[in-house]
């Protein structure tokens, strides 16, 4: 009972000390991303931070301010893409070039964006470009250069990339 419950308060323990991070990524054609994933706080030191070290993981895609399609990891069905390579330190989506991989982030689509389902939405960054998988179709159009990095923000940001601020 006594090992039960210690067990339990070290779980809400580390929940209660993880890290979150909020990201907004802004692609051609008034295509922009949001996003926000938390880490085990252990990971953070860790050179690279893996879909492995994520708990929560959510993803929602739009063009001009429109929603246009949603993923997470928690409803991810069997074979679905998943890759993820976040640099802690500089608090930055690794491409393909700082990992000398073709494809460095596969969030529900995978280096063709093809694969995302119908309905379905995802986000590819390979060696090619930045962009959507939605309802099984590449969305050229949202491409944008795979070196281009993207905002990641301690708090939310909305569908424009702009960074919520507290009000007192």
């Amino acid at each position: 009972m006594i090992r039960g419950a210690a067990f339990v308060l070290s779980l809400l323990s580390t929940q209660a000390h993880a890290a979150d991070f909020y990201f907004c990524w802004q692609g051609a054609n008034g295509y922009t991303m949001t996003g926000q994933m938390t880490i085990d706080p252990a990971a953070l030191n860790k050179p690279i931070v893996t879909h492995d070290d994520v708990s929560l993981f959510k993803i929602a895609g739009y063009q001009n301010g429109s929603l246009l399609g949603k993923w997470d990891m928690a409803t991810r069905v069997e074979g679905a893409s998943w890759f993820l390579n976040f640099d802690p330190a500089r608090r930055e989506f690794m491409t393909p070039g700082d990992l000398g991989l073709g494809v460095s982030q596969a969030w529900n689509a995978n280096g063709d964006a093809d694969d995302c389902g119908t309905p379905g939405f995802g986000f590819n960054l390979g060696n090619y470009a930045q962009d959507f998988c939605l309802n099984g179709v590449w969305v050229e159009a949202s491409g944008m250069p795979p070196e281009t990095p993207f905002l990641v923000s301690p708090v939310p940001v909305d569908p424009l990339c702009r960074v919520y601020t507290p009000t007192s």
